[in-house]
This record gives C-alpha cells, structure tokens and sequence, in this order.
C-alpha cells in the first residue's frame, strides 16, 4: 500500500487504498493508514473517499497518524469542514499545554531554591 502511494497518482491509490482500510487483518489496515498519510505528505491533498475514510475510522488507532499527517501537509483552505475543526482543536490544546508546561517551569524553580535554601540553613545549625 505504502509503495502504491509513493508510485501512482492519488485517484489511482485512493480506490485501493480505501480497499485496504477495510481488510480485517490489522497489519494491513495499519498499512493502508499509513499510506492515506504518505500520500497526504506526498501530494499536499486526499480524495473526497480518503478524507472520508479517516473521518470514519477517526482519530485514534489506525487512523491518528493519517490524520496527523493530513492536518500537517494538506492546507488549511483544503481540508473539509471536519479536518478543519480538528486542527483548531489541536492547536488550541497544544497552545495551552505550552502555556501550562512554560507557567511550571517557574514554580518548579522556585520550589527548588526554596529547598536548597532551607538545606543550607538546616547545615548552618
């Protein structure tokens, strides 16, 4: 499946692709995800199917790292209306676990003199 998106164009893949989502051995469904993420990388879009696909398998499981994939290298303006709300979501939560990870560093810190502080005085006695 891998070596279908990186050799043929995306209508040829996605047919088979999609084919491939729906096999009932795990290995090559997680095959077949992976390869919606290579062409997403590779051609900057998916089909109507590809896109509908990973909406159906959601994200999660198989498809989180398609989805990835798509919500980092199909642009904004060419993602559908679910891909769309899904990268808003994402942003936003990544903002604010930036700002939560960045506002601990500081307390840890001061937690940190405030230990060696006392250790120094307990020594002093």
């Amino acid at each position: 499946m891998i070596g279908l998106a990186f050799q043929c164009a995306l209508e040829e893949a996605s047919p088979r692709i999609i084919r491939a989502m729906r096999l009932s051995d795990p290995n090559q469904r997680g095959f077949a995800f992976t390869a919606a993420g290579t062409a997403a990388r590779l051609h900057g879009r998916l089909t109507p199917e590809l896109y509908e696909a990973l909406r159906a398998e959601g994200p999660g499981g198989f498809a989180e790292h398609a989805i990835r994939d798509t919500l980092t290298f199909v642009p904004f303006r060419e993602l559908p209306p679910w891909f769309k709300r899904r990268k808003i979501v994402t942003g936003v939560r990544n903002k604010l676990e930036s700002w939560w990870l960045r506002s601990t560093e500081p307390i840890s810190d001061a937690v940190s003199a405030l230990r060696r502080r006392r250790s120094r005085g307990d020594r002093a006695r």
